[in-house]
């Protein structure tokens, strides 16, 4: 800023003392301990950092926990399937045949489970694809997304297509249906 090196100080006084390459070495000191005030990032003008990626990084995650959950089951698939199991209990009659229970005992049970672990990898199938798709209707130039984002959002796409199709398999009974009872 205004500090003037000890050859300038002395050039301009016409004598080298010692007074003068003091007070200039005291100043030329203070520069570096950060007491002066810096520019402010903060600045009408300055640059705006760009978006971080962690709402579609959390979404992408979100997306393959989903994927998991409709292959391994979920708690209210399991709580639906029960209650259908009553509700099949309650409404066949005690002189129905063998077949007519295990329909509505076990047989809704099973689709309501499966209509439920569709729906949740139908809901990761659309999250990891929202995610996949995002950087396209961002800011213009800006379409870089994060390598990790990319590839849990693959993977929750994936999961959700495997869990989709597992999860109709199993509602037309074409993997493993209910036995035979006749």
């Amino acid at each position: 800023m205004g500090t003037k090196t000890v050859d300038e100080t002395g050039a301009e006084t016409g004598a080298g003392t010692e007074r003068d390459e003091t007070a200039v070495d005291t100043t030329a000191s203070d520069e570096g301990t950060g007491t002066e005030p810096e520019a402010q990032d903060d600045a009408p003008g300055a640059e705006q950092e760009s978006p971080s990626g962690v709402g579609q990084g959390a979404a992408a995650v979100v997306s393959a926990a989903l994927g998991v959950v409709s292959l391994t089951g979920s708690w209210l698939g399991t709580v639906a399937a029960a209650r259908e199991t009553l509700v099949g209990q309650l409404e066949t009659a005690a002189n129905a045949g063998v077949a007519t229970q295990v329909k509505e005992v076990y047989g809704d049970a099973w689709q309501t489970s499966a209509l439920w672990g569709g729906l949740f990898a139908l809901t990761a199938l659309i999250v990891g694809a929202v995610v996949l798709v995002r950087p396209a209707f961002g800011t213009p130039g800006r379409s870089v997304q994060a390598p990790w984002i990319k590839s849990v959002a693959w993977a929750g796409v994936s999961l959700g297509v495997v869990g989709l199709l597992l999860a109709v398999l199993k509602y037309t009974d074409v993997l493993l249906g209910l036995p035979s009872t006749g």
